[in-house]
């Protein structure tokens, strides 16, 4: 069979995408309308290029920040609200409390809760405005919330204010959503205006936060390009990027969304080429002041058609910054590490770092349970960080212009933006086009074996984790038979297939999330294996409370259990 993606390759060129790229340097895109009008002007390029887009409208609940701002001894601070936090124009008055935190080292760690003293006395902080470093991220917002606090100060690690979200609710609220949308007013603040409030916290001082956002109900434009495959035409990879941004927000994502329409344009002038699966291009609205809001959208309207056909998701986020030289911390869910790093050296000669995907970006898909790879993709490396003294941030390749009114069309670059294109169109095409789906779910039994094996080091005689290690074995034993059965062509093709995808919709939840199928969970960090997680804490638990955290292992061991013979029998039963 002829290899068509290095002719296809060859086809990727620059100025089709860097023409959006500098159109939307000029044009802010947070805005409902602003949105809508950016999504036109994609539309009328993919057109351009013969290549047809559906476009959807679907209705999506926003929050849209628009100023906010500090009073404290006769001097006003500026600052900015996170989306979702709650409209407060006629101003908030209260005592400043500060709760020391740490900032965040790497991006691994950006969004895990940050807080130094822990709040085990809530009546410290009950009646007060918190203030504490680090960013508005909703599990800490939610934290201070809970424990009493009537407003929240984020100081941001720099001088400059970063634009973000505070809510943990996934995409548009359901009504179980709704008790966890955020009820108190939080702003952020920089650096230095956060280090005079923290001097003030100290002293017992008061401060006056004021904000407005409009919270409602928007029509928002959501293109998708459809390339069919011919042998399998109804399943297809998910390529996606949100197209919204914070203010111009080169980098995070205009950088994304010409990827995507140079992607769409070569592979539509390529479908000939689509032999075997297809691959549909979507950009989504709704990111930034709704937690992912289109993505979601999208993965409710089209869940079905999703669990029955989609064989991947691979997410653009941030490709083609400057300085973005290395691909390192990649996200990527295990199984899926061969066929990514695999294509980033076929298409750059580098070799590649991934992590564990965060609870972030796009990725809507994981309670259907879709095989996933890429957010963030290539960065600078840790040295310039340091060079540079750069905190981390969660996009634009590590600079830190990322959320704020700084990334503008410096943040790009024309050739590693030419290169990070090629690297989404392998991939995708790759996974399209490849016999046997490339996603090896060995990596993912032994990672559950190592995962087992930790919590049971750390749970000690307190709880038996032995029946789900057993479990994890058999089916690495399983596995094995299968992945050798496929090489040695004694499984066809098509058996392989039904396996390797039906594995993701067993394997990606339990490994992924804490809800049901067909939910979204909240947009907190999700540890490996969720469900025994809490083993690794045990110690933690005095007293009456170690019955109800052993209640919860046992429920979270049954359920991994469950799932990993379910997946035994699936890998059996294709006769390796």
């Amino acid at each position: 069979m002829t290899d068509h993606l290095p002719a296809i390759l060859k086809d990727v060129a620059i100025d089709f995408p860097w023409e959006l790229v500098e159109r939307f340097a000029q044009f802010p895109r947070w805005k409902p309308e602003d949105v809508n009008a950016s999504c036109d002007m994609m539309v009328e390029r993919l057109k351009k290029h013969g290549v047809p887009v559906t476009v959807h409208e679907p209705e999506l609940h926003l929050s849209i920040p628009y100023e906010a701002s500090v009073a404290a001894e006769g001097k006003t601070y500026r600052a900015k609200p996170p989306a979702y936090s709650k409209s407060m124009p006629q101003g908030l008055e209260g005592e400043l409390v500060y709760v020391p935190a740490s900032y965040a080292k790497s991006v691994g760690t950006l969004m895990q809760k940050n807080q130094v003293a822990e709040l085990s006395k809530p009546e410290r902080i009950r009646g007060k405005i918190v203030i504490s470093e680090g960013f508005a991220f909703p599990h800490k917002i939610h934290e201070f919330e809970q424990s009493g606090a009537i407003g929240v100060i984020a100081v941001n690690p720099g001088v400059d204010i970063h634009w973000g979200i505070c809510t943990s609710i996934w995409g548009t609220p359901d009504l179980d959503d709704l008790p966890r949308k955020p009820a108190i007013p939080v702003v952020a603040v920089n650096n230095p205006d956060g280090k005079t409030l923290i001097a003030l916290a100290e002293r017992g001082g008061r401060a006056m936060l004021r904000s407005r956002l409009d919270e409602g109900w928007f029509r928002q434009k959501l293109p998708v390009v459809e390339i069919p495959g011919k042998a399998r035409p109804e399943e297809f990879v998910l390529l996606h990027g949100h197209y919204d941004s914070w203010d111009v927000g080169i980098g995070d994502n205009a950088t994304g969304n010409a990827t995507l329409l140079e992607v769409a344009r070569v592979l539509w002038k390529h479908r000939d080429k689509m032999a075997n699966r297809g691959v549909r291009i979507a950009w989504w609205p709704g990111h930034s002041t709704g937690r992912y809001a289109g993505s979601t959208w999208f993965a409710d309207a089209f869940a079905i058609d999703i669990d029955e056909n989609c064989v991947a998701q691979i997410n653009c986020d941030s490709p083609g910054c400057r300085w973005a030289t290395v691909f390192k911390d990649v996200s990527w869910m295990k199984e899926a590490e061969g066929i990514a790093q695999a294509v980033i050296k076929e298409v750059t000669g580098l070799d590649s770092h991934g992590e564990r995907p965060h609870r972030a970006g796009d990725y809507a898909f994981n309670n259907i349970g879709v095989s996933s790879l890429f957010m963030l993709s290539s960065t600078m490396p840790d040295a310039l960080r340091e060079q540079k003294g750069y905190y981390a941030v969660g996009g634009c390749g590590g600079n830190i212009a990322w959320h704020t009114e700084n990334d503008t069309i410096d943040i790009a670059d024309r050739d590693i933006m030419l290169r990070d294109i090629k690297v989404y169109l392998a991939a995708a095409y790759r996974i399209a086009e490849a016999e046997v789906l490339p996603f090896d779910w060995r990596a993912i039994a032994a990672e559950f074996e190592q995962t087992i094996a930790r919590y049971q080091a750390a749970a000690g005689d307190r709880f038996d984790l032995a029946p789900a290690a057993a479990a994890a074995s058999e089916l690495k034993q399983a596995l094995d038979r299968l992945h050798a059965g496929i090489a040695a062509k004694r499984v066809p093709a098509a058996a392989a297939n039904r396996v390797v995808k039906r594995l993701a919709r067993i394997l990606v939840p339990i490994n992924h999330t804490r809800g049901a199928r067909f939910r979204h969970d909240p947009a907190v960090p999700v540890p490996p294996l969720p469900g025994i997680a809490v083993c690794a804490d045990l110690g933690q638990y005095p007293g009456a409370r170690l019955g109800f955290a052993l209640t919860q292992a046992m429920r979270g061991r049954n359920r991994l259990v469950a799932a990993l013979r379910e997946a035994r029998r699936l890998v059996e039963e294709a006769g390796a």
